[in-house]
């Protein structure tokens, strides 16, 4: 039996990496672009903090990793120039190739099914886009100058709704604001899709852009917008904690010239961490009803979980380089792990959270047990249907506690059945 950690990465089609850096210049010296990223995938795995500490770890495991696609550690000074110098690009390519693979094994993996008050969507596509700040430790890096004495990256998101997968990723200096990849994030959107995002894409250019091509938008309304209302609902009609639902045109000169069109705005009562709050919505989709237009913003929160469980259970904390080749590979790294980890919850059909499921992985990493049987010890398994031959087993005397003991979300469930 191999380690849970050999079991993953024979799982990745391990000739992509290797050809995506067919036409890259540097030399490898020992240290193959392969050796590179799945150590780097290890450190996400393992929550390695530095990059001392993640050539220690390799080094202790050094008969392990070598017998996992030949994996070779190497020496700090070595990773380091890797991470330096090396193109990200083909670990950007690695995932997207990845991600196809994965998809392509496991249809289902990639449904496109809208579920909960968003079913009735069933042949449009939902896509929530945003943004996320990664704070680097250090204030000295040039290329990623955020605000006086600090740095920090920005990872720009487009995830389809359905299936919480990504479908674009950009990673660039956290100073660029959101609505600056806006049109790259939404360049391939066909007409008909819809596309959800906060204030922080709130742009007349940008939502002129969308409309002509048939693409319809839900965003946040900011404070200081000047219309006029040319049309609204009457009051009988607005139920659903809905307060109000207009026609509006832009009076201001220059942004009339961005949108001369109408466009809807929706004013609902929304509860957000326990409170009751007024939300206001602009969209250019009129033949919504207006409970609908918030639930399409509500969906927005796709892609805040998403980062949730990129920040929470992998190492974007502290950077094992300074430079903007280091950092990008780390976050792609990032990335990798988290779409296999959501691949394997999906093929296990593991019930609880992520993040239990992230924890048990990680704590697995190195035991050489079958990864199906750990996860099914603790939770996965189905209810038992039948436990009368539970008494009939022959325990050792006085052992009899032991050997009934269950582990995970079976313990209560056993207990009750005994």
């Amino acid at each position: 039996m191999i380690s849970v950690f050999a079991q993953i990465v024979q799982r990745l089609p391990g000739h992509l990496i290797d050809s995506l850096a067919e036409g890259q210049k540097v030399r490898a010296r020992g240290f193959s672009y392969s050796s590179q990223l799945y150590t780097l995938m290890l450190g996400q795995f393992l929550h390695a903090f530095s990059l001392n500490e993640l050539v220690d770890i390799s080094e202790v495991h050094r008969a392990e990793l070598s017998r996992i696609r030949g994996i070779t550690p190497a020496k700090r000074n070595t990773f380091s120039n890797a991470n330096r110098t090396r193109d990200p690009k083909v670990a950007e390519g690695f995932y997207w190739a990845l991600r196809d693979h994965l998809c392509r094994r496991s249809p289902g993996f990639r449904s496109l099914r809208n579920r909960g008050p968003l079913a009735r969507f069933r042949a449009r596509r939902i896509y929530a886009v945003d943004a996320s700040v990664i704070p680097l430790s250090l204030n000295c890096i040039d290329w990623a100058k955020y605000i006086h004495r600090k740095s920090a990256a920005k990872l720009h998101m487009r995830t389809n709704v359905a299936n919480m997968l990504p479908d674009f990723v950009v990673v660039d200096s956290a100073h660029r604001h959101e609505v600056a990849k806006a049109a790259a994030i939404c360049a391939d959107l066909r007409a008909g899709d819809v596309a959800v995002g906060d204030r922080g894409y709130y742009s007349f250019d940008f939502f002129r852009e969308l409309d002509e091509r048939g693409v319809f938008f839900v965003s946040r309304e900011k404070s200081n917008s000047k219309h006029e209302v040319v049309g609204s609902a009457t009051r009988e009609s607005l139920r659903d904690g809905i307060v109000a639902d207009e026609r509006v045109v832009l009076t201001d000169f220059n942004t009339r010239r961005k949108y001369a069109k109408e466009y809807r705005r929706v004013v609902a009562r929304v509860e957000v961490g326990g409170e009751t709050r007024e939300m206001t919505f602009v969209t250019n989709g009129f033949d919504w009803s207006a409970r609908t237009v918030a639930d399409l913003y509500r969906s927005r929160w796709t892609v805040e979980i998403l980062f949730k469980e990129l920040k929470q259970t992998l190492q974007l904390q502290s950077f094992y380089g300074t430079n903007e080749n280091a950092v990008k590979w780390q976050i792609w790294a990032a990335l990798v792990v988290h779409l296999i980890l959501r691949y394997l919850k999906f093929e296990s059909k593991w019930s609880g959270s992520y993040t239990r499921f992230v924890g048990i992985v990680r704590t697995a990493i190195w035991l050489k047990k079958d990864i199906w049987e750990i996860l099914r010890l603790y939770g996965t398994a189905p209810p038992c249907k039948d436990c009368g031959d539970t008494r009939e087993i022959p325990y050792l005397p006085g052992f009899e506690k032991a050997y009934i003991k269950a582990m995970g979300q079976q313990n209560a469930r056993n207990r009750r059945c005994l």
